[in-house]
């Protein structure tokens, strides 16, 4: 039964659902880091919300940990490198709290444009100031959006109804799906020299960090306003109360911050045209309970199926048709090294016909893998398959080829070993039947299977039924069979699917009988 820690105030739902699921659960609510490193070891899973760190040392601490869960969005408060690196999923739940975060971000523009937040604090310090106190309409302005996720997107929506205008940068957003919402895809210059009304929706990254300072400040509006409730640190906070002091821009608000709790001296204190929040864009009693449910239905999904959703550092695929090649990869992976034998030096993923037209870096990955795992073992998995080679020497080399012979597409995984080297080759056909198709240059026609056999040996008669009968006489059932063979009286090949691992004792018997080149016994995981 797999153990779930819960490290962070997470709403009770996320118990109850994989408690039901079977699931072991310990609730310790915020935890002290030195505590939570302590306790780590014994658990599989782990779920944070903002307030806990999961670093380096957790993470290493974990020697049983599969999996880190974040109830919300940003994961900036978990080590990815180190979780990658280890073979640990990290995965959030970004749907739970998107109308709140969208809600917030559109309140703190409202208060903003009216001045309500200054003029709540002048009120009740006894004044009456309605001139100095004047807003400014939203009606014919321009909003810019950078970031066009799914909270972008609901804030382009949100801009509908009050007929603004909406424009926004996103490097991944298609022009199509900008267009669907209503809103014209441009460049960052744009984005500072037309908004009115600029809004952050990024995560933080090294590209990111520190994105918006002094420099940028200087290319917009003297008249723009700038929210962000994304993620600390993608403004330069100094610089930007610089700007808003000399009036090079309106006003800002801001719900994150570089380093939180926010302190006491901070720059942005001092300022009047700001309006600040304590990280509540998440904070509602719905978000709450959407974000605990979403985590705990994925780690169910994940423990009792293997479905991994939301990863954060384990990369989807672009189209769901590819899904079946991610297990022939590995399976091509780790037949190619056994037949190989010995230490790995270097890995050829290469992608034939229309499979490479796509983006095919969960499938490179699962190949590694199967390639790695008959020496590595269970110490590396698609997600930390490129670490694990890169620290041991071994070349990733990734090919594509527009033109596939006979297929469709074509997968084949090529393993130099210091013994020799093999290429295996794949197809899947009808959406989801994957066959092994060619070793080497020997067209073959088998459904990978956890326990085979390839026999290499020069054809004559007689052979099929020698290595029937021995099989037989050691109580090894044979499932399936396919022979290839390049021409009569030339080499050939069988490749079995067995029920049962085959002895080294066995192999050699069959070696003998047949005076074959080779003879492997091959386990998939």
């Amino acid at each position: 039964m797999p153990k779930v820690l819960i490290a962070d105030d997470v709403g009770d739902e996320c118990t109850r659902i994989l408690t039901k699921a079977g699931i072991e659960v310990d609730f310790k609510g915020k935890m002290k880091p030195e505590d939570l490193k302590a306790a780590i070891g014994n658990y599989d899973g782990l779920v944070v919300r903002s307030a806990a760190k999961v670093t380096k040392e957790i993470i290493e601490a974990g020697t049983k940990l599969k999996i880190v869960g974040r109830a919300g969005i940003g994961v900036d408060n978990i080590d990815q490198e180190a979780a990658t690196k280890r073979g640990v999923i990290v995965m959030n739940s970004p749907q739970g709290n998107m109308a709140s975060a969208a809600e917030h971000t559109w309140g703190l523009l409202m208060a903003m444009c009216r001045n309500i937040a200054q003029a709540d604090a002048s009120m009740r310090a006894g004044k009456w100031e309605r001139a100095k106190y004047t807003g400014v309409e939203l009606e014919t302005k321009t909003l810019g959006i950078v970031g066009l996720g799914k909270i972008g997107g609901l804030l382009s929506q949100y801009a509908k109804p009050f007929r603004m205008r909406v424009i926004a940068f996103d490097p991944v957003t298609t022009k199509e799906r900008a267009a669907s919402l209503g809103v014209e895809l441009v460049d960052m210059d744009r984005i500072f020299a037309e908004s009115d009304f600029i809004t952050f929706h990024v995560p933080l990254t090294d590209k990111t960090r520190g994105m918006i300072g002094a420099e940028q400040f200087k290319k917009m509006k003297r008249t723009v306003r700038l929210i962000n409730t994304s993620r600390g640190g993608v403004i330069d906070e100094k610089a930007l109360a610089a700007a808003l002091a000399a009036k090079e821009i309106a006003g800002a608000a801001l719900d994150v911050y570089e380093t939180e709790p926010a302190i006491k001296d901070h720059p942005l204190f001092k300022i009047e045209n700001c309006t600040l929040t304590p990280h509540l864009a998440a904070s509602t009693e719905e978000a709450q309970v959407k974000v605990a449910i979403d985590i705990a239905e994925q780690f169910v999904d994940y423990f009792k199926n293997g479905i991994v959703r939301n990863s954060t550092n384990l990369a989807g695929l672009a189209d769901p048709s590819l899904t079946p090649y991610v297990r022939l990869a590995e399976d091509l992976g780790g037949l190619a090294a056994q037949l190989a034998g010995g230490r790995v030096k270097s890995v050829t993923v290469s992608y034939n016909g229309a499979i490479a037209g796509f983006e095919v870096g969960p499938i490179t990955q699962s190949a590694l893998k199967g390639a790695l795992h008959p020496t590595v073992g269970d110490g590396v998995n698609q997600i930390n398959s490129r670490f694990v080679a890169k620290e041991a020497g071994i070349q990733l080399v990734e090919e594509k080829n527009k033109e596939a012979r006979n297929y469709k597409s074509l997968l084949s995984v090529k393993v130099e070993s210091e013994k020799g080297t093999k290429t295996v080759a794949g197809a899947v056909f009808e959406g989801r039947d994957s066959r092994i198709v060619e070793i080497d240059t020997m067209d073959i026609d088998l459904r990978p299977a956890k326990h085979m056999v390839v026999m290499v040996y020069i054809d004559q008669p007689g052979i099929v039924g020698k290595v029937g009968t021995i099989l037989g006489q050691n109580n090894i059932n044979i499932a399936r069979m396919e022979v290839g063979r390049a021409g009569r009286g030339q080499q050939a090949m069988i490749l079995l699917s067995v029920d049962d691992p085959v002895k080294a004792d066995v192999l050699e018997e069959i070696r003998k009988a047949i005076n074959a080149h080779d003879v492997r016994s091959v386990t998939l995981p």
